[in-house]
């Protein structure tokens, strides 16, 4: 498993311990986690979860009146140093 894979992992652990439902996804160059948020969840929960996803690369909450809270995550690939990795239009 990639460290990415590794890291997401770890985060989803922790908001399912802290008793969300939680969604790891690969990606070609990140992982994802994804996770429910109730309407029930206190304060002091928010601080924790704030606390979770901040060890991501990049977070956020999408909220509508039809699918309620969902809690994002995204940890990227670590991308090779060497050779032509990315092909003859890849920059640096």
């Amino acid at each position: 498993m990639p460290a990415s894979g590794v890291s997401a992992a770890a985060i989803a652990a922790r908001l399912s311990a802290l008793g969300l439902l939680t969604r790891v996804e690969e990606h070609h160059r990140h992982t994802s986690v994804e996770a429910e948020v109730p309407e029930s969840l206190s304060a002091e929960s928010w601080r924790e979860v704030l606390e979770v996803v901040a060890e991501a690369d990049r977070f956020g909450l999408l909220a509508t009146s039809l699918n309620g809270r969902n809690l994002w995550a995204v940890v990227r690939k670590a991308v090779p140093t060497t050779g032509d990795v990315g092909g003859p239009s890849y920059q640096r």
